[in-house]
């Protein structure tokens, strides 16, 4: 009896597939240099589109209580600043191939959740801001060569990357809002 158990314990291991975890592409920000001064690295504070998560899952946006289904299109003009308003992000002019001189912002969104955030509001979150930069890099991909981004050889969504480059920085869970 032994044997049969032993034998089919062989079998269902050897027979059977094991899911990985693959997890999220992220890519974590590369660490400070201690030799340059912090003051180098702070960032104006009309660069940063602020988005934090409360512990009953609300969604504040610059400390307003926002819908979801607002936040995709608050992100997208936020990053585009198409009217160059003094209150949202600059822009410096940067040359990128295929562009050439081209004004580039330098939007940053700071992601934040409380401690009690539930994981599928927070995933939704960061989905809707990841959803505003991709079809941001879609709309330029399809204006000036003329097919989706997805569809790009790799130098010009590299060229594309450069133009949309707004960092999501995410910031560690603390209570936001007791």
């Amino acid at each position: 009896m032994a044997d049969i158990a032993f034998l089919l314990l062989i079998f269902f291991l050897a027979a059977t597939t094991m899911d990985s975890d693959t997890g999220l592409m992220r890519q974590l920000p590369a660490i400070p240099d201690p030799n340059v001064p912090q003051d180098i690295n702070k960032i104006n504070d009309r660069n940063i589109l602020e988005v934090k998560v409360n512990k009953d899952n609300l969604l504040l946006v610059e400390g307003q209580l926002t819908e979801f289904s607002q936040l995709r299109e608050i992100a997208h003009d936020f990053i585009l600043n198409a009217n160059d308003e003094p209150n949202m992000p600059e822009k410096e002019i940067i040359n990128i191939p295929y562009f050439g001189d081209v004004p580039v912002t330098k939007a940053v969104i700071s992601l934040q959740n409380d401690i009690g955030t539930k994981y599928g509001v927070y995933i939704a979150v960061q989905n809707e801001l990841i959803a505003a930069r991709t079809e941001l890099r879609d709309e330029l991909s399809r204006r000036e060569f003329g097919v989706p981004y997805e569809r790009l050889d790799e130098d010009r969504k590299g060229s594309i990357d450069d133009y949309i480059k707004v960092p999501i920085s995410e910031a560690e869970p603390k209570r936001i809002g007791e």
